[in-house]
């Protein structure tokens, strides 16, 4: 058995934690300076904390090959299984055209340029976070808002802005899955805190969006719309975060803000010609015209409406136990770990849920999404191998970035991290979601913000006596605010609505946003690890 040291260097718990984050500072800097490819910053990454855990911590060399081969195949499966399979769903609706019949029904909701903001950047987008993420959001709701006759430069940067209070649980839950995963901690606890921490930003985001689109006159003119949409999806994210799946979160709250935002008079309303002028400044595509038929639409609708039942079918008690026995659990081979205290970690088991696991579910719904639309076999198993060619990069990146993270903690470099940041005492909730901020504007993604930094949370928390469930919330909350500043994000946004090289007057726009909403959620996570709103955690 390897027990897990935390003072491998000179027994000095400082000196130990700056040889521990030696792979963490090797990937930000590759990413943030070199501006190397992430999926090679990853594998380097990889590389240094193997070599620390070997040479540093006195892991055996077999043990820590296999941490590293347990962590990459939890990147792929259930991790990316999820986000290829969400994705491969969105792929046929282009292929079929539907995704065009879809754009256009946003369209007709409402001609008022604020209005469109809403449904399409903050709704639509978190529907597109929900089924893919990793950027689609960002880029498909860009080109839409042009499409509609926006501004390109506005139009990227209310599509960045609007990617935020669904990130947490984007690609049917893939960051709290992680985060969950890799701290140890019960999925249903951790994601009920992030239920009760990225709500609050949805209340907020949808005002940000009309005030970037309209300034003071939209704020003022359709604030009531706005924040119907707001608290529509803040309620349905909670709800189906705590009490539901939340792997439906983003469905959930993205399907609710788009009904409330329509149920609102003001928005049905024909905008004044004025607002159109100042707001759209580009020229609108001429394929909006066309009409639909009926049934058409509702086969474009159809998709989601597929997913949202699969899923609610797999939550049915009885289902919910079959599905399960198809669970597998076995000791991890090459692997007999305990922490500093001798308690065996719980990776020494591993588990494969073969068909409890979102992946699987959104497969069955592309099945049937597949025989909905009119997709041939042939044609549909085409798409999946194109999206696992598109993802190819994606897939290297996650599964060395979880591979690294599976190193750090099982060798107890994670574990001195955060026995280190402890010393902030009760200023660690402040820097909590900072941290997550950081990690996901360096990496671009949520998933691998929490791979990296949650068990370096959970360590920290109950070294200080906080919460370990709130400081990994925070993580993994305070990250999506990270999102729209990411230079992945930045590239995406400017490479879609044409203004490639622009990267830096995009990132001068949205810093402010991002900067004050981390704020925003700072406070929170004060204020849930004190009385003052300790009451919001379960």
């Amino acid at each position: 058995m390897f027990v897990q040291p935390l003072e491998p260097v000179a027994d000095s718990l400082p000196l130990s934690a700056l040889v521990a984050a030696l792979p963490l500072v090797t990937v930000l800097v590759l990413l943030g300076a070199v501006r190397m490819k992430a999926h090679l910053a990853g594998a380097l990454g990889l590389a240094v904390a193997t070599l620390v855990a070997w040479l540093v911590y006195g892991m055996p060399l077999g043990q820590t090959l296999s941490s590293a081969a347990q962590g990459a195949l939890f990147g792929l499966f259930p991790i990316m299984w999820i986000v290829v399979n969400a994705l491969w769903v969105y792929r046929m609706t282009v292929r079929t055209q539907h995704f065009d019949i879809l754009r256009r029904s946003f369209g007709r909701l409402s001609d008022d340029p604020r209005i469109q903001a809403l449904v399409i950047a903050f709704c639509f987008g978190a529907l597109l976070e929900a089924l893919a993420g990793f950027g689609a959001p960002v880029a498909i709701s860009a080109v839409m808002l042009v499409a509609l006759g926006f501004d390109p430069a506005r139009a990227a940067v209310v599509a960045l802005v609007a990617n935020t209070a669904p990130v947490a649980f984007g690609a049917m839950g893939t960051p709290v899955v992680t985060l969950a995963q890799v701290t140890g901690l019960p999925l249903d606890s951790v994601a009920s805190v992030v239920g009760r921490q990225t709500p609050l930003l949805a209340l907020v985001v949808p005002l940000v969006l009309i005030l970037l689109v309209d300034g003071r006159r939209g704020l003022r003119e359709t604030w009531l719309p706005a924040l119907a949409c707001g608290v529509a999806f803040a309620a349905a994210q909670f709800l189906a975060a705590n009490y539901f799946s939340a792997q439906l979160a983003d469905i959930a709250a993205a399907l609710a803000g788009a009904a409330a935002l329509m149920l609102v008079p003001s928005a049905r309303r024909p905008a004044d010609e004025a607002v159109r002028a100042s707001v759209l400044k580009g020229v609108r595509s001429d394929d909006l015209d066309h009409d639909d038929p009926r049934p058409e639409i509702y086969r474009a609708y159809a998709p989601y409406a597929l997913i949202v039942a699969v899923f609610s079918l797999a939550q049915i008690p009885p289902v919910k136990e079959l599905l399960a026995k198809a669970t597998q659990s076995f000791d991890w081979p090459f692997l007999d770990v305990a922490d500093a205290d001798g308690r065996p970690v719980g990776a020494n088991v591993f588990s494969l849920p073969l068909v409890a696991t979102g992946g699987t579910l959104v497969l069955v719904a592309g099945l049937l999404t597949a025989v909905v639309l009119g997709v041939r076999a042939k044609d549909a198993l085409r798409e999946w191998g194109a999206t696992v060619r598109e993802l190819r990069f994606a897939i290297l990146t996650v599964v060395s970035v979880l591979a690294l993270a599976y190193v750090m903690n099982l060798s107890g470099q994670a574990a001195t991290i955060g026995y280190t940041v402890a010393a902030a005492g009760a200023g660690l909730a402040f820097l909590s979601p900072v941290l997550g901020w950081f990690g996901v504007a360096v990496t671009g993604s949520d998933t691998s913000a929490n791979a990296l930094f949650g068990a370096l949370q959970v360590t920290a928390a109950r070294e200080s006596g906080l919460s370990a469930e709130l400081l990994a919330a925070a993580n993994s909350s305070g990250g999506v605010l990270g999102k729209m500043i990411s230079p992945q994000n930045l590239t995406i946004a400017c490479a879609a609505v044409g203004l490639a090289g622009k990267e830096g007057d995009l990132l001068r726009k949205v810093l402010p946003w991002s900067l004050g909403l981390l704020l925003v959620m700072c406070l929170i996570v004060v204020g849930q690890s004190t009385a003052v709103l300790g009451w919001m955690l379960p």
